[in-house]
């Protein structure tokens, strides 16, 4: 095999499952869109998703700033260099993190140093299997942190929340799929995408759910119950009223695909991968011989493009701008549903930060400052200077435990994130003053926009991702789900869709 082309098309299936998301998903998406009424949060929120969809498009750039883990899963012919295929994918890795196609995502479990490049012990992900065909199949999945830390696993019998007791046969395994999308609620950057694997062992469970996250959102399952296991999840889980980013909304899930393999009669596992709605998944079939991609996969059917789609449809008369430094009567003014528009300063802030600053001064004076929760994908310019390439927010839920106690150390009036946070911080914003904004998970390119320059940095010893970016912002639009007031949005469209996840209490599959 000619290694240096096949290197190459490494690196070409990178970047596209970076930047280019599949038809299928652009299909998906636009469907949803459509089933959203004018004017609501959720449709607000899928016009930045497409918006953005079509910015990474043109701009050639991450379509969300979380690389996540890669996943590479690859089909060879008999008599193929397993050995030399994966040191060609390690350099391609490299290279397109070099050229911030990809985030540096991959650190040290023991010390967080952060590697910078994307490799290290067990990253990439790549496996192996043999097949008859002539050709090389290659496959790449890039799911994000945010996603991933949504992924959960029953063992049956189970007491469900909402659902009761889930039992060993498909009534339970639907009750548990149910509660999978329940328990996600906006943090997983939905409406998105779930893999579902039945039976094997614990680790087995969890490889047969992410497979089926290759497969194509349209296909139709071979197996007649789990074809109708899929059909009643997609019909009944939107109608739980979770939505885009949580808000509440027609669409909660965009696709379902359920696997089942063999297991021990003491055990069984029904594994749930989540996956966003930025359905990073591309493939490629390639000549073993000169390394070339002979064929693209998830090429079927019309490509969706998004450019002449308005970006938002938010009312522009609601929108409420503020600049830091923030006074708390500002802030209290705010409340839950506030579409707010923030020009000027805010500094980003992510793990490693949150938990420096409890024990320790901050690098920069926080009173009345913005903080922002991302890891945002960056490069250097000609000139040496840091250019912002992809900007998402990354999930809030990780910071609960710091948040509260640093707004009030440090008299931070607004963060912006996704998913929504606790009561632990909830508390702390109604006695304190402050306010958590959400901002549309998986949004890089839109966000990244919206940053006009990059004033500074500390802390760049906790890598790229979690140092503390200094960033000159202009029209970013979040929406206020958390206010000073006791209010959460988050909470009651957990509540009330608990609520509707009961109705599916009663057995269906007998």
């Amino acid at each position: 095999m000619n290694l240096e082309k096949f290197q190459e098309s490494m690196y070409q299936l990178i970047v596209e499952t970076s930047t280019n998301l599949p038809k299928d998903v652009r299909r998906a998406v636009k469907k949803a869109k459509q089933s959203e009424s004018a004017g609501t949060r959720a449709a607000m929120s899928l016009g930045t998703i497409t918006n953005n969809i079509q910015m990474a498009d043109e701009n050639i750039s991450p379509i969300c700033q979380d690389t996540g883990l890669p996943t590479f899963k690859i089909k060879t012919p008999v008599g193929v260099n397993q050995i030399k295929i994966k040191e060609a994918i390690y350099n391609a890795i490299a290279l397109a993190t070099k050229d911030a196609k990809l985030r540096p995502n991959s650190v040290d479990s023991l010390t967080g140093k952060n590697s910078g490049d994307n490799l290290g012990g067990g990253t990439p992900v790549i496996k192996f299997d043999q097949w008859e065909n002539d050709y090389i199949d290659v496959r790449l999945i890039l799911k994000g942190g945010g996603c991933e830390n949504k992924n959960i696993q029953y063992s049956l019998p189970c007491e469900l929340e909402g659902l009761g007791r889930a039992g060993r046969d498909l009534d339970g395994i639907r009750k548990c799929i149910l509660h999978s999308v329940y328990q996600a609620q906006g943090q997983g950057c939905s409406a998105g995408f779930i893999g579902v694997g039945i039976g094997g062992d614990r680790s087995s469970g969890y490889d047969l759910a992410k497979e089926q996250l290759f497969r194509s959102v349209e296909d139709v399952n071979p197996h007649e119950d789990l074809r109708k296991l899929e059909d009643y999840i997609m019909e009944n889980a939107n109608k739980l009223g979770i939505g885009t980013m949580g808000f509440g909304g027609e669409t909660t899930l965009l696709g379902c695909k359920i696997g089942v393999m063999n297991r021990i009669p003491a055990s069984f596992f029904v594994s749930v991968a989540y996956n966003c709605w930025a359905f990073r998944r591309l493939g490629v079939k390639v000549n073993p011989e000169t390394g070339d991609i002979q064929e693209w996969l998830y090429q079927d059917g019309e490509k969706i493009e998004f450019a002449n789609e308005a970006a938002a449809t938010k009312e522009e008369t609601n929108i409420i701008t503020l600049k830091a430094p923030i006074t708390e009567e500002q802030i209290r003014e705010l409340k839950v549903g506030d579409v707010v528009r923030i020009d000027g300063r805010m500094y980003t802030g992510r793990d490693a930060i949150h938990k420096y600053l409890m024990d320790n001064d901050a690098p920069v004076d926080l009173n009345g400052q913005v903080i922002y929760h991302c890891g945002p994908v960056m490069a250097k310019d000609e000139e040496g200077n840091w250019t912002v390439k992809a900007a998402g927010p990354t999930t809030s839920i990780r910071e609960e435990p710091y948040q509260g106690d640093i707004m009030k150390k440090f008299g931070i009036r607004a963060v912006i994130g996704k998913g929504g946070m606790g009561p632990k911080t909830l508390a702390a914003l109604q006695e304190h003053g402050g306010v958590y904004l959400n901002a549309i998970g998986g949004a890089a390119q839109y966000y990244a926009d919206c940053i006009k320059k990059v004033d500074g940095v500390d802390l760049t010893e906790f890598g790229i991702p979690e140092a503390m970016w200094h960033l000159n912002v202009e029209g970013f639009t979040a929406v206020v789900t958390m206010d000073s007031h006791g209010n959460s949005l988050h909470a009651d469209v957990d509540k009330s869709s608990l609520e509707k996840l009961a109705q599916f209490k009663e057995p269906v599959f007998k």
